[in-house]
């Protein structure tokens, strides 16, 4: 008996690590909190959008940066306009899809306008892979988004369970990205700025997350799709795109290795456009914010 049980556990052994030796890729759930008939939290000044309005863009945007910048990397969306998905359907829909991280989107409220800034929920604190990848969010928009703070959430905290964090088979947060009651935060949410912002801060904290969790898979090989980009600068060492050099711009940077005799080796380019008048706009923004030596390039050629 003592010879079969040891068997049996040296069989487990081998096929958990054969079959995370062997994953190829990550499935990562991006939940829009609320939509259609529920519109969730809403601000004090009716001309700007509720919540759920909110949770879409920044969740799309997350999903986009997603699909642009990381290989290896399937989006699952719980919902992808102004649609009503109730409670349990999120949550068969990540477990469903067998998808191993789940973000859920939000926005916040409180009874005192002054209150403001981010926080990141999990079910438990004792839910090691939550809570650190709840950390990096966190210090992502605090430290790159430039917002407050209010750190990770759990149940104890909110005197309550979230049900699509309690009932998800899967490592699991839910993100609030700020105040629809405090004026300020909901005007800030209410820009393209803000948006784009606030979704770069997540994308980068997951990037950074599943790139520790699994160091097998590649996930930054940069996707060249349109046929013009734009080279901010080029160095003769290899310069961390989340470093201090970039850390102000909204935009993600993808660093390139040149094959070229001249002794700049590397080039940074932001953007992916089909002509070069797309690219136009966010030239202007990156010669204002301190690349005014900034140019859109022909990319296949």
């Amino acid at each position: 008996m003592r010879f079969i049980n040891c068997f049996l556990f040296s069989f487990f052994l081998f096929v958990s690590f054969t079959s995370f030796s062997q994953q190829k890729k990550v499935v990562v759930a991006i939940d829009a909190g609320h939509g259609g008939s529920d519109p969730g939290h809403l601000p004090n000044n009716a001309s700007l959008l509720p919540e759920k309005d909110l949770n879409l863009a920044i969740s799309n945007l997350v999903a986009e940066y997603i699909d642009k910048y990381l290989s290896n990397v399937e989006v699952v969306y719980t919902r992808k306009d102004d649609s009503f998905v109730s409670l349990d359907e999120r949550v068969d829909i990540a477990n469903k899809k067998n998808v191993d991280y789940f973000i859920s989107i939000h926005c916040n409220a409180n009874d005192r306008a002054i209150v403001h800034g981010t926080e990141t929920h999990v079910h438990d604190l004792k839910s090691v892979k939550s809570v650190r990848l709840a950390t990096i969010l966190e210090q992502e928009f605090a430290n790159r988004a430039k917002r407050k703070s209010r750190g990770i959430k759990d149940t104890k905290d909110r005197e309550h369970s979230l049900q699509v964090l309690k009932y998800t088979e899967m490592t699991s947060v839910l993100i609030e990205c700020g105040f629809l009651t405090n004026d300020r935060e909901a005007g800030y949410l209410n820009t393209v700025a803000g948006q784009e912002i606030l979704a770069s801060a997540i994308f980068r904290g997951f990037r950074s997350f599943i790139t520790k969790e699994h160091p097998t898979i590649n996930f930054l090989a940069p996707k060249v799709e349109g046929n013009y980009s734009i080279q901010i600068m080029s160095s003769k060492e290899p310069l961390e795109t989340d470093g201090s050099a970039f850390k102000h711009l909204k935009y993600e940077v993808i660093r390139q290795e040149i094959n070229s005799t001249n002794a700049y080796k590397f080039r940074y380019i932001v953007g992916n456009f089909e002509t070069r008048d797309e690219g136009k706009e966010t030239l202007e923004y990156l010669q204002k914010h301190g690349f005014r030596d900034a140019i859109i390039i022909d990319t296949k050629n």
